[in-house]
């Protein structure tokens, strides 16, 4: 993986935060709502924020958007579909979809970090279709097959 890679971020609103790292050894840059009101997302709601920027991501990469944990922990707020996926030849806004699991509403400010992007290599195989799988240990057994210790 190049070692020098450029993520390339164009703001399509005004009032867009580019995404930096927390620290020198954060895996993901912090996603900012970009928007000119406080939004309130009522328990089990669910509203998609503006990012205000569109990206240019590497190909052969894909942006992840992650929970940033302290929403998730502390205020029971999540990225709605589990990870966003941003694929490298999108170039339109990015969006970030919240789900409040908790029993209170939460408020998103305006440039409030509600969301984490990491960029990681994916893996694109070409698909054959068979008609058996080679044999394993575990075979077809799936949820709790393996036991819990």
């Amino acid at each position: 993986m190049e070692q020098n890679m450029v993520l390339k971020l164009m703001r399509v609103r005004e009032g867009a935060i580019i995404p930096k790292q927390a620290t020198a050894g954060s895996a993901g840059y912090d996603l900012c709502a970009c928007m000119d009101a406080p939004q309130t997302i009522e328990p089990g709601e669910r509203c998609v924020f503006p990012s205000g920027l569109a990206a240019e991501i590497p190909a052969g990469t894909a942006g992840f958007v992650f929970t940033r944990s302290g929403l998730g922990i502390k205020k029971g707020i999540h990225v709605t579909n589990g990870v966003g996926v941003i694929d490298s030849d999108y170039r339109g806004e990015i969006q970030i979809g919240l789900h409040n699991l908790s029993a209170e509403p939460y408020t998103v400010q305006p440039g409030e970090r509600i969301a984490q992007m990491i960029i990681m290599p994916y893996f694109a195989p070409v698909i054959e279709e068979v008609t058996s799988l080679t044999e394993t240990d575990r075979g077809a057994g799936g949820f709790g097959s393996t036991g819990t210790k």
